[in-house]
């Protein structure tokens, strides 16, 4: 390629998303394109879709169409969930030219190519019920300070509001050494906190044949990994991403509280605290359960940050179910609640149950537990007040008074400001926590 072509990516959806779009970003680079800011002038355009709501839905279409709209003759590629759900309704999109599917991207070098030579639209979509391996798509984190490294893909659940198994496939586990090697290639190269991120990262090893997935019971295979990244020279922190509430068992929270680098962050999805409605929602474990999870965490860890997700307005849930949320909500007393108005799938289950909600209902609800985690995010936030911490430095707020103002988090997730002479992105800095270097979000 004598000029390089350029082309510019915007991610949408989760952390594995950011991930792959890092990988297919630097496969592209590797092939001799030259990345450039999302805007008007690039020869290519990637959008990473999602389609985990509606909206996730329309945002997608959008920036497609807004990539076209940039540059009519520039080759516009849909990538990911919402191109693996919608792939023949976007033959028919003429703002899209490549329809490239959550197995398919690593196939994006040669479908430009093809593109190229014949400026025909390229759809590459393989059966995502395939219980297919690992595929293997290192990225080439753009982040200063914190790398998120991928351990699997798929998920097995098949909850009843969820199009995720349909989009994503099967859980397919990486291997270890893989793993492994990368997260000491992430550490060569500087960056302190690596990110352990998957679709289902709790059925990490599931798919392993022999002793691999059998050793110990479920979420063995993920503690064997943990302690072996733990122990990699260099390594600051091991952060998780969202955990099934099944994992929590005394003897792996054991495991987990005998680690030197792994945060006391724990993301584990409630969804509902109402027992009926996480039958409907064909969650595996009861508000009870639930609760008992995060006690044995509170006892190993002291005072872990404990973030979820809960959605509001699920098919049949009554003012008396929604109560019961919100009571177990302050009884269990998390830091974060990212909170989701249920948004109809077709396809799955729950879009056939009877009873949905009107919009209003969930707008409604929403408000309520959104006021709620406002309250808590900032008592959370406050408890540690007077105490040391080590923040991550991450990026400048501003230039102060001749020092820089800088913005990091703490192992718990607590994001704090800090002005310092001479600082740097991954560099730690021990800091004691004071109503001025505390950041709360109100979002």
């Amino acid at each position: 390629m004598e000029n390089k072509r350029k082309v510019a990516f915007h991610n949408l959806g989760c952390k594995v998303n950011s991930y792959e779009a890092e990988a297919m970003m630097a496969e592209l680079i590797r092939c001799g394109y030259e990345t450039v800011p999302f805007a008007e002038g690039a020869d290519v355009y990637v959008i990473n879709t999602c389609t985990v709501t509606n909206i996730a839905d329309r945002k997608s279409r959008q920036m497609l169409h807004r990539a076209k709209a940039m540059n009519p003759e520039a080759v516009v590629v849909a990538a990911g969930c919402y191109a693996q759900a919608a792939g023949e309704a976007l033959l028919k999109d003429e703002a899209v030219d490549i329809i490239v599917g959550n197995d398919r991207k690593h196939d994006l070098p040669d479908l430009l190519e093809a593109w190229f030579d014949s400026g025909k639209k390229q759809l590459s979509l393989d059966d995502i019920g395939k219980n297919r391996s690992f595929e293997e798509m290192p990225a080439q984190c753009s982040e200063h300070a914190r790398a998120f490294l991928k351990v699997e893909d798929g998920c097995n659940q098949f909850c009843s509001y969820c199009l995720i198994p349909y989009v994503r496939g099967r859980v397919r586990s990486r291997k270890e050494e893989e793993i492994l090697r990368e997260a000491r290639e992430l550490v060569e190269k500087g960056y302190p906190e690596i990110i352990l991120t998957g679709i289902h990262v709790s059925s990490y090893g599931l798919d392993f044949e022999g002793d691999a997935a059998d050793r110990g019971g479920y979420g063995a295979p993920l503690m064997g990994l943990l302690q072996k990244l733990d122990e990699i020279p260099g390594i600051a922190r091991i952060r998780l991403s969202s955990l099934e509430p099944r994992i929590i068992t005394e003897e792996n929270v054991k495991a987990m509280a005998s680690l030197t680098h792994l945060c006391p962050h724990f993301h584990l999805s409630l969804q509902s605290g109402c027992d009926t409605t996480l039958k409907r929602m064909n969650r595996k474990y009861t508000a009870e359960e639930f609760l008992e999870k995060t006690g044995l965490l509170r006892q190993a860890f002291g005072n872990p940050a404990l973030t979820t997700d809960v959605i509001v307005g699920f098919p049949g849930e009554t003012e008396e179910e929604f109560a019961e949320t919100c009571t177990f909500l302050k009884k269990v007393n998390f830091y974060q609640t990212h909170i989701f108005r249920y948004s109809r799938r077709r396809g799955t289950v729950a879009d056939r149950l009877p009873d949905q909600i009107p919009e209003k209902v969930k707008a409604e609800r929403s408000a309520k537990l959104l006021a709620l985690d406002r309250i808590n995010r900032r008592a959370f936030a406050e408890s540690f007040l007077g105490t040391g911490r080590e923040v991550l430095l991450e990026t400048v707020l501003e230039e102060k008074d001749g020092k820089t103002v800088w913005t990091g988090l703490t192992p718990e997730y607590l994001r704090l400001k800090l002005s310092l002479e001479e600082g740097r992105p991954g560099l730690i800095v021990p800091v004691v926590v004071n109503r001025e270097n505390l950041m709360i979000s109100e979002e």
